[in-house]
């Protein structure tokens, strides 16, 4: 543990503000008074007993890890390697702050998931919570994912909007089919084009049935639903059409 007295981690914690997850750390809270309240734990909570309690020999990459709440976690369940990553090095800053006030060792670095291929490494349990609405280019990260970093399990979050009806989907539909698209459970994509919750990252907001469906397309079979916005995956064969789109190469004579 930290040789830091209380006041000493609150100084920190000011400094390095505002949090957006609220850890607790040696009895100071980093963001006590978040709109979701004790946030992420309380979601944790909920489908913590989806995760295996004991992580030995596994490797857990966390894609968005901001403060490092996941990391940390899976960390305490004696994952043999954590690594997180966050294209903000101001959560970064935070993670590596909280890792050492819970002397854990975690690696941190400041990377997109559009870049998780640099890696060049695929690890047990892939964390992807609370990123994918943030992006733009959401079925890319996805796909990314599968084809660069996941080994074996995807543990996925994403805040949905929309019904959360599920309509059984057929594999084709002709031309003049359009009824099926006004369905409240067919897949469907919000599009936000200046902000909302006044965040301006936040792009697009999926429903239910379309997070299940970008799984799929992606190579993820959905094995729990621990959580309304919580999914457990397998990494598996991606179906036909599936992959990261690339530019083309330059071909060679």
């Amino acid at each position: 543990m930290t040789n830091l007295s209380t006041e000493e981690i609150r100084s920190r914690v000011e400094a390095l503000g505002p949090w957006f997850h609220n850890l607790d750390l040696e009895g100071v809270r980093t963001a006590p008074a978040h709109f979701l309240g004790d946030y992420p734990s309380v979601k944790w909570r909920r489908f913590a007993d989806t995760i295996a309690p004991d992580l030995s020999g596994r490797t857990v990459l966390d894609i968005g890890c901001n403060a490092g709440f996941y990391s940390i976690e899976m960390k305490r369940r004696g994952a043999e390697r954590v690594l997180g990553i966050d294209s903000d090095p101001g959560y970064l800053k935070q993670a590596r702050f909280a890792a050492e006030i819970n002397a854990l060792d975690i690696e941190f670095r400041e990377l997109s998931v559009y870049d998780i291929g640099a890696l060049s490494e695929r690890f047990d349990i892939v964390l992807f919570m609370g990123v994918l609405y943030h992006l733009r280019h959401p079925l890319l990260a996805l796909d990314l994912i599968h084809e660069h970093a996941a080994r074996d399990l995807l543990v996925f979050q994403s805040m949905q909007r929309g019904s959360s009806q599920l309509e059984p989907l057929d594999p084709d539909y002709e031309f003049w089919e359009t009824g099926r698209f006004e369905q409240p459970g067919y897949p469907k994509l919000h599009f936000v084009e200046h902000s909302y919750a006044s965040d301006p990252t936040n792009w697009w907001i999926p429903n239910r049935a379309c997070t299940e469906a970008m799984l799929r397309s992606a190579g993820f079979e959905i094995t729990a639903h621990p959580e309304e916005e919580v999914y457990v995956c397998r990494c598996i064969a991606a179906p036909p059409g599936a992959g990261a789109v690339y530019p083309a190469k330059e071909q060679s004579a």
